[in-house]
């Protein structure tokens, strides 16, 4: 399915072209058909020679109706541009090209009409003089085709000719995030509240969860049923017009401008940065972005470069484009594309220039390393949602799982976790260490799984929960005195475990033998139980002397010990596998 709007002056043509081309009546209101005035947007719908069904959105020339028109166009990917053969180029038809140059429409064709008003000369001129006013847009190179509504002549050209423009189009996004722009909203008896619009991406189906998002803020709602172009469906796809039957809400719960969302894909924002080439900006205008009318306020922060501060949230992405309107003089002042949707807050003198250079001097690359670096980290469903490019991280990024990492971010957690590890143990030496909390704490880590990628990197390692600076674990403090005089006992006599009056004469408790332990100067077989590292291997050594099995009393004779340091020992032993019960009494060394 594809969906084209049409545009140009009013009283060029454009209803009744919609009308020849589709047999039905765009002009839904009895006002517009008894005046000959469109005033809103009218939609029907046809199948080309080629199969391929289009839906058209008929849009009112008048300047009276500039966001009626807009509203149109802002959702729709191609477009008719109308310009009629015996009166030319006129006033809307500038409005409506301004309106397309600032979409960045460039799918479409001219369309000269009311050739049977005119000479071919006349016809030729009107559509020189189309190319002439369309060259800075993205019509500057579109077909130009000519027709008459009432004679019918060139309408199967006209069908052939948007039959191949739309066939060169990309294929639309299926699988992606839903926002559809709601044009319209109104109830049905027995149905409930339905509403309309144009489905760019992403694909809609019956029971699934939206949100309905708006100036109202946002709500959730499940689709009850769904129509393209007059049919039930299942489900719809894009680019289709579609009306959308929601449940759980009243008509005038949703408006025209709000959004039908994919729930938490979208972020909402009111304030962004964009980018402009629009002179004499006012400070006041009106934003139009899809089917909505914005109200907002424009800061400069270059010759090319604004900050919108808009009336109400609204769910946008990098690249979106937006119109914007002087509603004072009813006239458009130029397009913008967003860059920035959570841009920095000013905080000094000179900060919006110097904004708006660092805008200037990104391209899309620079885009991702501008937000990641400001934010230090960000998740990449973040980004995502944002609009901006995530197939690879670029130059000065890291992927940590899910999160992308500024390098310099990464660096400066590095160091504060480093500097982090060596106070915690300057406070308490015979610690294990950091515990990964209070290390995440610390360094205000956004997320657990990030600590691994800051550790690996700070020359800080973990044991046991808890993180430690290698070259410190042998500076015990307080407890380096106690710790080496048992250290030379033990040397002399590795098997002659100290009592616990020794333990308590050395000022050596349970918190400073686990220091001990963890730097590698003692094993502890047991509480208030240590032996020098090297004692069960000099064990290992005597035992494996003599005969085989041997019995715990002959253990505790060939290594000249008590049972109470030989039992725990040899329990130690086992559990590494260097030897192995035989039965009840008798043990044996593992070979």
């Amino acid at each position: 399915m594809f969906v084209v709007a049409t545009a140009g002056h009013v009283d060029h043509g454009k209803s009744t072209l919609a009308k020849a081309l589709t047999g039905m009546e765009p002009d839904r209101w009895a006002a517009e058909r008894e005046r000959g005035l469109t005033i809103d947007l009218g939609f029907v719908w046809t199948t080309l020679p080629s199969g391929r069904q289009v839906g058209f959105v008929d849009v009112p020339g008048h300047e009276r109706f500039l966001g009626n028109m807009l509203a149109g166009l802002g959702p729709a990917p191609v477009v008719l541009f109308v310009v009629a053969a015996d009166e030319g180029w006129m006033a809307q038809s500038s409005d409506h090209r301004d309106a397309l140059s600032a979409l960045g429409i460039s799918a479409g064709l001219i369309v000269v009409t009311r050739t049977d008003r005119a000479t071919p000369d006349r016809v030729a001129d009107v559509i020189e003089q189309a190319r002439t006013e369309l060259a800075d847009t993205g019509l500057a190179q579109a077909p130009a085709v000519t027709v008459s509504a009432v004679t019918g002549d060139g309408l199967d050209r006209l069908r052939a000719a948007l039959d191949e423009v739309l066939g060169d189009l990309p294929a639309p996004v299926t699988d992606g995030r839903v926002r559809l722009w709601v044009d319209r909203s109104f109830t049905i008896a027995g149905a409930g509240t339905v509403v309309t619009g144009t489905l760019a991406a992403g694909s809609l189906r019956l029971d699934q969860p939206l949100e309905v998002a708006g100036r109202h803020g946002r709500r959730s709602t499940v689709v009850r049923g769904l129509q393209s172009h007059g049919r039930d469906e299942q489900r719809a796809l894009p680019v289709s017009r579609v009306a959308v039957n929601l449940r759980g809400l009243g008509a005038d719960e949703v408006h025209r401008g709000d959004t039908l969302l994919t729930p938490g894909a979208w972020p909402q924002t009111s304030v962004i940065d964009v980018h402009s080439a629009a002179a004499d900006v006012p400070e006041w205008l009106t934003v139009h972005v899809g089917t909505a009318a914005i109200p907002a306020r424009a800061r400069p922060l270059d010759a090319d470069h604004l900050r919108l501060t808009l009336a109400w949230e609204v769910p946008l992405q990098h690249d979106d484009a937006l119109v914007l309107r002087d509603p004072g003089a009813g006239r458009i002042v130029g397009g913008a594309t967003v860059l920035d949707v959570d841009p920095p807050p000013p905080h000094r003198r000179g900060d919006a220039a110097r904004r708006g250079d660092a805008l200037a001097a990104r391209d899309a690359d620079g885009r991702v390393l501008d937000e990641v670096t400001r934010r230090g980290a960000v998740l990449v469903e973040q980004l995502a949602a944002a609009g901006l490019p995530v197939d690879a991280p670029p130059p000065g990024v890291s992927a940590v799982g899910h999160w992308w990492v500024a390098m310099q971010q990464l660096h400066d957690w590095q160091v504060r976790l480093r500097g982090a590890v060596l106070a915690a143990h300057e406070r308490d030496p015979l610690a294990p260490g950091l515990s990964f909390g209070a290390a995440r704490d610390a360094i205000a880590l956004p997320d657990a799984g990030l600590l691994s990628a800051v550790v690996s990197g700070a020359g800080v390692q973990s044991d046991g929960g808890w993180l430690f600076l290698p070259e410190l674990r042998h500076d015990l403090g307080p407890a380096e005195a106690g710790i080496a005089e048992l250290e030379r006992r033990l040397a002399a006599t590795p098997f002659a475990a100290p009592e616990a009056d020794d333990l308590a004469d050395l000022r050596l408790g349970a918190r400073e033998l686990a220091a001990g332990e963890r730097a590698g100067r003692l094993v502890r077989l047991a509480d208030g139980l240590v032996v020098a590292p090297k004692s069960p291997a000099l064990a290992m050594r005597e035992l494996a002397r003599l005969p085989q099995p041997f019995t715990t009393s002959q253990a505790r004779q060939a290594l000249g010990t008590s049972r109470r340091v030989a039992i725990p020992l040899l329990e130690y032993l086992d559990a590494r596998g260097w030897t192995r019960r035989v039965d009840g009494s008798h043990r044996e060394v593992v070979r």
